[in-house]
């Protein structure tokens, strides 16, 4: 269990540049590219198996705080098509969180299917592999579905395992468990994919301020 300051108010100074200070969430900043992913969900008919293209950016902001607590991170887009087509399969917004002094990584995610939620892990700076999970009912960890959602794909669990890979790709699995009515056992939805970088990420706007100044 966590222990937590007295002090709840008194703020720290972060460090300008978001880029070093990212820990195991170093080799994901910038933008990139999977062209062989493949997602596993539910159909009438049994599972269903689907390639899939996806381009995400990841982009460093500028160091947050709440009192004592710092937070340096990511802001994210990904948009997933299937291959040969234009419509998204898939859009999610977000941002990755480390908290250098726990070691807690936090995922923050948002679909435009009306669920959002965040899943949470730990690592330490140098760790290339993590995972993070959020949980259907969790006040800190938790995932939140419109009401459709929850009726006909409840979801009770989402866990994501990153993977930082020698050769500066990085891949994920996600799980992410459904209650469906009719099926007697919870269903797996799964996708994974490996991404390649196309380009660098651009510094927060105080790391580029600070470089600016006279």
């Amino acid at each position: 269990m966590q222990t937590f300051p007295k002090d709840i108010y008194t703020e720290p100074e972060p460090d300008v540049n978001t880029l070093a200070n990212l820990g195991p969430l170093t080799g994901m900043a910038g933008i990139w590219t999977g062209t062989r992913g493949l997602d596993v969900n539910p159909k009438p008919d049994g599972p269903e198996k689907q390639a899939y293209i996806e381009n995400i950016e990841l982009q460093p902001i500028d160091a947050q705080t709440n009192g004592p607590q710092l937070l340096y991170g990511l802001r994210y887009h990904t948009r997933i098509v299937k291959p040969n087509e234009v419509e998204a399969f898939h859009d999610q917004v977000g941002y990755w969180l480390w908290e250098p002094a726990t070691g807690v990584l936090m995922q923050t995610l948002t679909i435009p299917r009306g669920q959002t939620a965040m899943a949470v892990g730990m690592a330490k700076p140098d760790d290339k592999t993590f995972r993070l999970q959020a949980v259907r009912g969790s006040e800190t960890h938790g995932i939140v579905s419109n009401p459709f959602l929850d009726y006909a794909f409840k979801t009770e669990s989402y866990t994501i395992t990153v993977t930082i890979n020698p050769d500066g790709t990085w891949s994920y699995e996600q799980d992410t468990v459904l209650t469906i009515p009719g099926l007697k056992e919870p269903f797996h939805h799964t996708d994974r994919n490996t991404l390649h970088k196309i380009a660098e990420p651009t510094p927060n706007p105080t790391a580029q301020a600070a470089t600016t100044k006279p």
